[in-house]
């Protein structure tokens, strides 16, 4: 008996320390909002000016696209024209009617002359305030600078969208966009801050509310505060791969003064650092090759040990701002389901100390065309969606399963609490044959709009609950389907949760889980 007792109490012990190294989960639904670009179809600006496309320069009597290299200052306005040139913006290329028609208000300040072209026509104008009539129902539009006085030249242009001149300032979000993700435990900002590929580097690069676009950079800082305060929502941060420490620094310090005390804040090192496709893994290699931690022969290898070292330097910096790191979920990321990717970052330098999650993304894989599924795409032109749906069960989202279960095992070895950056279906065509890639798309696209998909939604999102996963980041919001993929949880911002069951599925999960979503249409 006293033997029995000796063998239980290392046990019990072993328990202790366990809970208290790994609180206990929470699992509950985040969002990764989808980027700013003139073709986004999420709209969450009411001055859809803030996602235009970069200034194009145009020559009359060119081919688009084709006149002299614009003169741009520190924001992205322009600041003069050559004889016989404009510069052009497109916003709202959307088709199918899926944004706001009427009558947009246009605001600017300086002197010259704007046009406007495609679907808006002019309606009336005067200096500084100029009212346009859209017709989204032919798709989007055009905004033409087509004279400009270099010494008060046009700035700060605002295409305000009908019913909001007078509230835009105060109230700079789309209402249908609030409405629609009220209630997410965190927003991830990976692509709002167009992390992958960044080339910001200091301070100085960053977008401000005073820039032209957001499609260059990414949102501003200050914009992405506002939004979580609104919302009551935890910003989830990426910082881009290049960013010096003063940047950091000095992005701490304004998310300090200026985020609700009361919110979480989840940081993190770029995004997929470990992902060879991205510029910031070619980044991470050379780092860590450089700084020895990783044999040239084996690049990736010193990728994994310089995210971990980059990370704890980044960690080390807020957590200085902050007087601790309290308020902060700090994130190591792995590659879902590789053991050697997230031992490599874990275990250098004993990371994992200095950190409060292991955040993968458990995608019900589906990339056809690639490794073993090589040879699948011609039999696949020929598949209805019952068929691809039963292949997508089988395979795709038992695998996912199993690669929650790699990541939760190595979160729990580190005592701490898994995480998901990312997840969702992930079907994508991948052939040479562009026909068969159009073709095998629409299948998936039919796919991902069947009440099947919203099905393993649910009992996807159960079994990360019964795992023990904690927060989980869906990708993502709102993006139209193409044969690059069909990603959003639904195409359109005026899209109903009843003609797509996946975000049905997400919002009905989520409410069931206590969050206070809104399930309305």
């Amino acid at each position: 008996m006293d033997k029995i007792i000796m063998l239980a109490l290392p046990m019990l012990i072993l328990t202790a320390v366990a809970s208290a190294a790994a609180p206990e989960p929470k699992p509950r639904l985040g969002m990764n909002l989808a980027g700013p670009a003139d073709w986004s179809t999420e709209l969450p600006f009411v001055d859809v000016f803030r996602q235009s496309r970069v200034w194009i320069s145009q020559k009359q009597g060119a081919a688009w696209g084709k006149g002299p290299e614009l003169a741009l200052d520190e924001f992205g306005w322009v600041k003069r024209l050559e004889p016989g040139c404009f510069a052009e913006s497109m916003l709202c290329t959307i088709s199918g009617g899926h944004y706001p028609a009427g009558v947009y208000t246009v605001l600017y300040e300086g002197e010259g002359k704007l046009d406007f072209a495609k679907n808006a026509r002019l309606k009336e104008s005067q200096p500084g305030r100029i009212l346009i009539d859209v017709d989204s129902s032919k798709g989007g539009f055009s905004l033409q600078i087509k004279e400009t006085n270099p010494q008060n030249y046009v700035r700060n242009i605002r295409v305000i969208m009908p019913g909001f001149e007078t509230s835009y300032v105060k109230e700079p979000f789309n209402p249908a966009f609030l409405k629609r993700w009220q209630g997410f435990a965190c927003f991830r900002f990976m692509d709002w801050m167009h992390t992958n590929g960044s080339d910001i580097k200091t301070w100085a690069d960053r977008p401000t509310p005073q820039h032209a676009t957001f499609s260059r950079r990414g949102v501003a800082l200050e914009l992405m505060i506002e939004l979580c305060n609104r919302q009551k929502v935890a910003p989830w941060f990426c910082m881009p791969h290049l960013a010096d420490d003063d940047f950091v620094r000095r992005f701490a310090q304004m998310v300090k003064e200026r985020l609700d005390p009361a919110l979480k804040i989840y940081i993190e090192y770029s995004n997929e650092v470990w992902n060879g496709q991205f510029k910031q893994s070619h980044y991470a290699g050379e780092q860590g090759v450089k700084l020895g931690l990783g044999p040239k022969e084996k690049p990736w290898e010193a990728g994994w040990h310089f995210t971990a070292v980059r990370s704890m330097e980044i960690f080390k910096i807020w957590e200085d701002v902050f007087g601790g790191h309290a308020r902060f979920v700090r994130v190591l990321p792995t590659q879902a389901g590789v053991s050697s990717v997230s031992e490599g970052i874990l275990g250098f330098r004993d990371a994992a100390k200095h950190a409060d999650a292991l955040a993968g993304a458990p995608y019900m894989g589906y990339s056809i065309g690639r490794g073993k599924t090589a040879d699948l795409g011609a039999q696949m032109q020929h598949w209805s969606v019952t068929q691809m749906l039963d292949h997508f069960e089988q395979t795709a989202f038992a695998e996912s399963l199993q690669r929650m279960a790699k990541d939760k095992s190595i979160a729990d070895k580190y005592g701490l609490k898994l995480i998901a950056y990312e997840g969702g279906q992930h079907m994508v065509a991948f052939m040479k044959d562009q026909q068969l890639v159009k073709q095998i798309s629409a299948t998936m696209h039919a796919c991902n709009r069947h009440p099947r998909m919203g099905e393993m939604y649910k009992r996807y999102y159960d079994e990360w609950a019964k795992l023990g996963g904690d927060t989980f980041a869906v990708f993502s919001s709102i993006s139209g389907y193409s044969n690059h993929g069909a990603w959003g949880l639904a195409e359109y911002q005026d899209s109903k949760p009843a003609d797509y069951p996946k975000l049905a599925a997400t919002l009905e999960w989520a409410k069931q889980h206590g969050q206070k979503v809104s399930t309305e249409e």
